[in-house]
């Protein structure tokens, strides 16, 4: 798993952008520009339960996520803006593979949700949906986890820690999601997001096949012990090695 240094240095949000960062940026700007000139890629490419249920598009889940409202910048600016802040730091933290994946597990995830919840609510049947807000909001859900003391401005005013911040933005999606969708904003697929990201860090936590893969890894070894006349050295507790063999895992 690949790691960058953290920028130490006094700046403007996070530094440079990683390189899942920086490329996720470059096909958001490349598709928001492409569906200026061919509008029906909204309808192609954004998230309609409608077209997924009934038409089978099966593809909509993931490349809602790179569509953002032609209608202005403002939609695209601010995810794209919020990407570099938040996700440039988990991506240092966690390294590009991982962070990939949890980008896609908590977009798609979001998506989910929306399709579940349109089996329910007619509206959101036949709304389509673009953005990559359901991402986002999993990568702050992310921030808020491994970072929360980090402060971040409200409104860009008020300064309060990471983890107080996710969970006012995470009961406004929820409040928010309880009345419906409005203001042409996919209050569900955020909510979603958030909820995914926390599941899927949580399960990493206490992964319940970690366990038979540390007893498997011993018995292994002890047999290559026995063969070979091994012996051990360094750690002579058992909890300090399967500690540390725990921590390589992730």
């Amino acid at each position: 798993m690949a790691r960058y240094p953290s920028t130490t240095a006094a700046s403007f949000g996070p530094g440079r952008m990683t390189p899942a960062v920086k490329l996720l940026v470059i096909v958001n700007v490349v598709m928001f520009l492409l569906n200026l000139i061919v509008p029906l890629m909204t309808l192609r490419l954004g998230l309609q339960p409608q077209a997924v249920f009934e038409q089978f598009a099966l593809w909509q889940p993931v490349t809602y996520m790179f569509l953002h409202d032609t209608g202005g910048v403002g939609h695209i600016l601010i995810n794209m803006l919020s990407l570099w802040m938040f996700g440039t730091e988990l991506e240092r933290t966690w390294g590009t593979r991982f962070f990939t994946k949890y980008y896609f597990v908590t977009g798609i995830g979001a998506a989910a949700t929306s399709l579940i919840l349109s089996l329910f609510i007619d509206d959101i049947y036949y709304t389509v949906t673009v953005g990559a807000s359901g991402a986002i909001y999993g990568l702050l859900l992310g921030y808020g986890m491994y970072f929360p003391n980090r402060p971040i401005y409200l409104y860009f005013v008020f300064p309060m820690p990471a983890k107080y911040f996710v969970m006012i933005v995470g009961a406004i999606a929820f409040l928010s999601a309880l009345g419906g969708p409005g203001g042409g904003v996919a209050h569900t697929a955020h909510l979603g997001g958030l909820i995914v990201g926390y599941l899927y860090l949580k399960g990493l936590r206490a992964r319940p096949f970690d366990e038979i893969k540390y007893r498997w890894l011993r018995w292994k070894m002890g047999r290559a012990r026995n063969r070979f006349d091994v012996y051990s050295g360094g750690r002579s507790s058992e909890d300090d090695w399967k500690s540390d063999w725990k921590k390589h895992i992730h």
